[in-house]
């Protein structure tokens, strides 16, 4: 691999391994589960490059690639990362392989099919995180509905059918509309500038000042609410425990770690740069959305403390963690966004943990109800060490993952208000207490069910599925520098982007806050990568990340706020 085409090796692996598969015979169904795990675990290692040739404090997207697609209607195949896409892409990958090896033993029929869909889910999910075209960034968003359809409604459990149906209508809805508002942009862009018309992310949302902020509000909200129901926010979050109780493990794990990931990362690439110039619509967005995070933490957890089944509780749980994701997004200040960034992965560890070891306990009982455990600390101790650090890392206590992460956002969301401040953190409090209520009815106590008596302890392939996750969460709770340096410039740059005025508040002067690379360097940076990377002759010159073409705008929240206190 070179650097020009790193990201299309990391792309097109898993798509390879599913090629593959397709000329293996049915009925070699142990040949299957080895070609589809040498795959999963090598579209790991092809990533690992990424982590030395990274440019850590470069502006702008890196290891470009744009080629010619469909010229005539301006749509190009063009990748490119920046430190937020860098750490998901390798949580993708990381998250992959783990699952794919997790479904060793809990797959048993149509083997084939499933290692294939699996795969083509896998690259799927790259592409959302590395595309820098509109038209290849959505064809890779729905290229992702159909295979996870189909492992929840072939795979899942009782109920798979109605889960896999109400995951796809609520996923499509939220697709057209985002549709609509791509072409209208692509359009309206055309008309503003006079410009080719073209499909390019940085061009079309460093148009975006242009236009009238009736326009801006509409398109906001077309991406809005694809965004939304993905990630999921209150209250379009009802298909979520569905589809987590009625996947297969794997299926929980790639969708909570990974996919609802997809609706974040939107939110900052796409959202952001979106937002209404006009600062009173802003704020007015702004707002709904805050009160929309808030209910979500808050109304999460006090579902989950009334849940039976383990996964529907985790599957909840994952609508409370990932409100503080969107509250610190809209915080519109460094710690906000990066905390939210980190909070992501953060969320991909400790809830691919938690579903991992349910998938172990169903696996062994076909059974996820919590009245059907108890006292499983005595046949299973290794296995109750690794539930509880997975426990503590999602409940966020200090020295493990989660408590980094919504440190972080909290710290970013009282800068712009002390009220949404207090009301998350009621949300952090729930949040131990049905965690901790669940692992105490599990685990702790007396055996009274004969049938947990003697069940076995972890076996090397599930410690070789949970283990690199607890080290990540002991990694990034004891020494998290790494990821905020990662994420720094591309952070700075957004913020800049949309909250000009925050680096002129008595706030960010407290906190030492610096501004981004100007301009001009930035632009410069750009060129000397594009004449690097960028192999297509017929692409324009490609500006280095959407904060080097869009006018800045006013957003005085967090200036209002610091001059309040």
């Amino acid at each position: 691999m070179n650097e020009t085409h790193i990201l299309s090796w990391i792309l097109f692996t898993p798509l390879i391994g599913a090629i593959v598969l397709l000329f293996i015979p049915r009925e070699r169904d142990n040949l299957h589960r080895v070609v589809g795990n040498v795959f999963g675990m090598l579209g790991f290692v092809v990533s690992l490059p990424l982590i030395w040739r990274f440019s850590i404090g470069t502006p702008g997207y890196q290891f470009r690639e744009s080629y010619d697609w469909i010229p005539s209607i301006g749509a190009h195949y063009s990748l490119g990362i920046d430190g937020i896409s860098f750490l998901l892409v390798m949580l993708t990958t990381i998250l992959g392989a783990i699952s794919i090896l997790s479904s060793w033993s809990a797959i048993q029929n149509r083997k084939k099919e499933y290692y294939i869909l699996f795969l083509l889910l896998q690259t799927g999910m790259l592409g959302v995180f590395m595309a820098l075209d509109f038209f290849l960034f959505y064809l890779f968003w729905e290229v992702m509905l159909v295979p996870m359809y189909f492992l929840i409604g072939v795979w899942g459990s009782d109920r798979r059918l109605y889960a896999a149906i109400k995951f796809f209508l609520y996923t499509l809805a939220g697709s057209v509309l985002m549709l609509l508002a791509i072409l209208a942009l692509y359009y309206r862009a055309h008309e503003v500038t006079g410009a080719a018309y073209t499909f390019d992310i940085p061009t079309l949302l460093g148009a975006v000042p242009q236009f009238s902020t009736t326009l801006q509000r509409i398109l906001f909200w077309g991406f809005f609410f694809a965004f939304a129901i993905k990630v999921p926010m209150f209250p379009f979050h009802t298909w979520l425990p569905d589809a987590h109780t009625e996947a297969p493990t794997a299926g929980s794990v790639i969708l909570a770690g990974v996919l609802l990931k997809m609706g974040t990362y939107g939110f900052i690439r796409f959202s952001l740069p979106l937002l209404p110039t006009d600062a009173v619509a802003r704020q007015h967005i702004i707002n709904i959305l805050m009160v929309l995070s808030v209910v979500g933490i808050i109304y999460g957890a006090l579902v989950c403390m009334m849940q039976k089944d383990m996964k529907r509780l985790i599957a909840y749980s994952s609508v409370s963690h990932l409100g503080f994701c969107t509250l610190g997004i809209f915080a519109l200040n460094p710690h906000g966004v990066s905390g939210s960034v980190i909070q992501q992965i953060n969320h991909g560890i400790s809830t691919g943990a938690l579903f991992l070891i349910i998938g172990v306990l169903y696996e062994r009982r076909h059974t996820r109800l919590i009245s059907e455990f108890g006292g499983l600390s005595t046949p299973m101790p290794n296995f109750a060490a690794i539930y509880m650090i997975a426990t503590l890392s999602s409940l966020g206590l200090p020295l493990l993952n989660g408590f980094i992460g919504e440190f972080t956002i909290l710290s970013g969301v009282f800068q712009v208000s002390l009220r949404w401040t207090a009301w998350a953190v009621v949300g952090i409090v729930l949040g131990a207490a049905y965690l901790l209520w669940l692992y105490q009815r599990v685990m702790f106590g007396p055996v009274t069910n004969p049938a947990n008596e003697h069940l076995p302890d972890l076996n090397m392939r599930e410690y070789a599925t949970l283990v690199p996750l607890v080290v990540l969460a002991f990694w990034i709770g004891i020494y998290p520098k790494p990821l905020f340096r990662v994420l720094d410039v591309p952070v700075r740059q957004i913020v800049e982007q949309v909250n000009p005025g925050y680096y002129n508040s008595a706030t960010a002067q407290r906190w030492g806050e610096k501004r981004p690379v100007p301009v001009a360097k930035e632009a410069a940076q750009s060129e000397t990568n594009r004449s690097k990377f960028d192999v297509s002759k017929t692409q324009k010159p490609v500006s280095s990340s959407p904060a080097a073409m869009i006018v800045a705008s006013s957003a005085p929240t967090a200036t209002n706020s610091a001059e309040k206190r």
